[in-house]
């Protein structure tokens, strides 16, 4: 009984240190992590410039080597210290946890020229990374409850514009010569698509006063769209900032974003 009580604290006090930024440990954790993940990315990037890896080539792998396994540690121990381990390596960031480290060894076992491309696609996912920086930015986690309360309006939204589009391409494709590029309804959308958005790349153009009166008629109701996502997600940010949360991670789920004062966790239910 006294073994299981000292390894349940010492789980519960790694998991204080890797989840948790209350406590001195926790913040000095979370700060030296966030460092070695900047490194690591900006390794990866300098491993794509090709006189930077013909000449420091040998110190990048090792750098690369040494931050894997310096990440497998950390993600070995994030599974240790959760009560639910597979909770939390399906959980997003866990996932991305893991792809920051498995390219590194899978280039292992993928050896051979003709896989060097695919070696190549798994090196590049170690920019994953970047997402770790995610979990440590209280203000990005308000973003993210902001923009999942406000999904089903968006979703409505987008909803609404590919219907303008699909009309508005329907319409331009019967206003305009098909030799002016409008060859069919589906490349008439994506006309319609780059005029609302106001990206206007040119490539395609009415040429008939119609044609040309319906583009003016698209760019200004762009404008106004562009308006419409913003607002939800300001209302949404808003109201997530009124709603005060904790840093605190739940010790079996790994699961965050509890209120002040909740004592057990939202999703799982074990006490906090």
């Amino acid at each position: 009984m006294k073994d299981i009580n000292s390894q349940s604290r010492w789980r519960l006090k790694l998991h204080e240190v890797i989840f948790e930024a209350d406590t001195a440990a926790g913040k000095w954790f979370d700060v030296l992590l966030i460092l070695a993940i900047l490194m690591s990315v900006v390794l990866v990037m300098l491993d794509s410039v090709s006189t930077i890896k013909n000449s420091y080539g040998h110190i990048l792998l090792a750098g690369e080597w040494f931050f894997t396994i310096l990440f497998t540690i950390e993600y070995v121990l994030r599974l240790l210290s959760v009560g639910r381990p597979l909770a939390y390596a399906t959980s997003f960031f866990g996932v991305v946890d893991l792809l920051a480290i498995l390219p590194t060894y899978l280039s292992i076992i993928i050896p051979g020229a003709q896989y060097f491309l695919v070696i190549r696609i798994l090196r590049v996912l170690r920019i994953f990374r970047i997402f770790k920086l995610v979990q440590y930015v209280g203000e990005a986690r308000l973003l993210t409850q902001a923009l999942r309360a406000s999904r089903r309006k968006i979703i409505v939204f987008l909803f609404v514009v590919l219907t303008l589009v699909t009309i508005f391409g329907s319409l331009i494709y019967l206003i305009e010569d098909p030799k002016d590029g409008f060859t069919s309804i589906p490349k008439s959308i994506y006309w319609s698509i780059v005029t609302l958005t106001t990206v206007g790349y040119g490539d395609i153009s009415p040429k008939t006063n119609l044609g040309q009166l319906l583009s003016a008629l698209i760019m200004i109701v762009g404008y106004g769209f562009i308006a419409v996502p913003t607002g939800i997600i300001t209302v949404e940010l808003a109201q997530a900032f009124k709603r005060k949360i904790s840093t605190q991670a739940c010790p079996e789920c790994s699961a965050e974003g509890h209120d002040l004062d909740a004592k057990c966790c939202k999703y799982c239910g074990s006490r906090l």
